[in-house]
């Protein structure tokens, strides 16, 4: 009975410990969790994106698991940054949510707007967060992929948005009139965001156009100005 008891303590031991290592693995790399949670959307997004219920799950998991990564990217900074995301973050979804679950259709461009003026404000914190001093932690290099991830995500939601107030905005070479998807959305954002092209969306309006041409001036200078000084003082810190 008493070896019986030992080996219980035991694992139970081993078992808070690895939970308290991993609670601090999470503390110590928060954007990784953002960009795992942002990739592992965007894989699912095909999948789910055809059921109502699923893409309001969907939408629903990204904007909360923002908010935590949001709270603990800046616990040091002061919770300002975060009660302003928040009030970004609880009409958009609440929006959303209506419009989606509740067939009220006409919030559903609201909700669109809202969502992609939260991504935005996060990029600016996660920008702010890299940019804070002149050392290349190992979360910073994850940041600057999420940040990435959440640049694509809140121009996709701004076609998302312009394709609902002029639907034949964005056009196809099969259908230059059908809507398109949240992926395809998605992947025209990504395209554009790093200068790979058009792929098989062509902006047909000029507001369209406009917000390509904003994307691809975004994507080249967070490459050009975040993301190179990132890479820079890495290579410092290696040499010293």
């Amino acid at each position: 009975m008493i070896a019986g008891r030992t080996d219980t303590a035991g694992a139970g031991h081993r078992l808070r410990a690895q939970l308290s290592r991993g609670v601090a693995a999470v503390d110590r790399h928060p954007s990784a969790i953002l960009l795992g949670a942002q990739l592992l959307a965007l894989l699912a997004y095909p999948f789910f994106e055809n059921t109502p219920a699923g893409r309001a799950a969907l939408g629903t998991t990204g904007i909360l698991v923002l908010l935590l990564a949001l709270q603990m990217v800046h616990r040091t900074a002061g919770g300002r940054r975060v009660v302003v995301a928040a009030a970004i973050a609880i009409p958009a979804g609440a929006a959303y949510l209506l419009a989606v679950l509740g067939g009220m259709r006409w919030l559903l461009p609201w909700g669109m707007g809202l969502e992609a003026l939260f991504y935005f404000h996060a990029v600016a914190c996660l920008v702010a967060y890299m940019l804070a001093d002149r050392r290349a932690t190992r979360d910073e290099l994850f940041a600057a992929g999420a940040t990435f991830t959440l640049l694509a995500w809140a121009f996709a939601y701004v076609f998302a948005t312009c394709q609902m107030v002029q639907p034949a905005c964005l056009s196809t070479g099969i259908d230059p009139n059908a809507p398109h998807t949240w992926t395809e959305l998605l992947f025209f954002s990504f395209v554009l965001l790093s200068s790979t092209g058009l792929g098989d969306i062509v902006p047909m309006s000029p507001a369209a156009h406009a917000i390509a041409s904003l994307e691809i001036f975004v994507g080249v200078m967070y490459l050009a100005l975040v993301v190179s000084r990132l890479i820079g003082i890495a290579v410092t810190q290696r040499a010293r």
